[in-house]
């Protein structure tokens, strides 16, 4: 833009081009530049850059430098790279991690104890401000609450963790429902389901439904306990939680088991297959 208007200067109002450029504050060698050839040609690397890595966006440089060589181009290593560097390709793209496809399955109600089991992770925050979560794990077959694991952090081995004390005490379930979490697409919880045999059974993404019986528990849960109270420390909520699971599997009615709490319902269940 200097440039351009020392030019006008010295055309329209016959300035020395030491005057124009001493008005503008603009050194003469920048007045004299020419810009050269190659610089003009850049928009050509734009292009033929531009195309080879939105064909192959795993690419790095070094990769698709040698593709612009195999298609001929004799441009050398700096100048792509400076191209390269200009369209910010040299910046780490987080990868958009893609699922499998997910199979709609109708939300059944097991009709025995540890048949499907449903898992969700909440979160919520402390008065200081600092972030918790809890992982819900629920039997579908009487909605008991079987563990709720709270803590500031809940990576997938403490998944498992938590998981291989609940088998300790009520056995393995044949299947365990889930959503599409990292937790639960990681390598630690897959492995160890497949080596105790335990179907993985994934919603669809966005369909929370799918996973209704535990979305249900976590209402109550969030309505009875974490929007109910001010907690000082994480210590807080375990303990208030693990008496209301008490309460909640033992005492407090369930509508959509007639009224029955989970404990109830299993005795009532046994009974009714000891009589039959």
């Amino acid at each position: 833009m200097k440039k351009e208007s020392a030019e006008y200067l010295v055309k329209e109002h016959s300035l020395s081009v030491r005057q124009a450029c001493g008005l503008l504050s603009l050194s003469r060698s920048c007045y004299y530049y020419q810009m050269k050839e190659k610089h003009k040609q850049d928009d050509i690397v734009v292009k033929v850059l531009s195309r080879l890595a939105a064909a192959h966006p795993a690419y790095g440089f070094r990769k698709l430098f040698h593709m612009v060589r195999k298609e001929g181009y004799e441009w050398n290593h700096k100048r792509v790279y400076r191209i390269y560097k200009l369209l910010k390709m040299n910046l780490q793209r987080r990868a958009r991690k893609r699922l499998p496809a997910r199979v709609k399955t109708p939300l059944s109600i097991p009709d025995q104890p540890n048949q499907i089991w449903s898992m969700d992770f909440m979160s919520d925050a402390l008065r200081c401000g600092r972030r918790f979560r809890t992982l819900n794990i629920l039997d579908d077959y009487n909605r008991e609450v079987l563990s709720i694991e709270v803590s500031t952090s809940i990576p997938a081995y403490a998944v498992v963790e938590d998981l291989k004390l609940v088998i300790e005490q009520r056995g393995r379930p044949q299947q365990i429902r889930v959503d599409n979490g990292p937790e639960f697409l990681s390598h630690t919880f897959i492995s160890f389901c497949n080596e105790e045999r335990i179907e993985i059974n994934y919603i669809q993404p966005g369909k929370p439904m799918q996973n209704g019986f535990i979305e249900r528990f976590n209402r109550s849960y969030r309505n009875e306990i974490l929007d109910a109270y001010l907690f000082e420390s994480v210590r807080e909520v375990t303990e208030l939680t693990q008496e209301w699971i008490m309460h909640y599997n033992e005492k407090r009615p369930h509508q959509a088991l007639n009224g029955l709490t989970p404990v109830e319902y299993t005795m009532k269940q046994n009974k009714q297959k000891l009589t039959a």
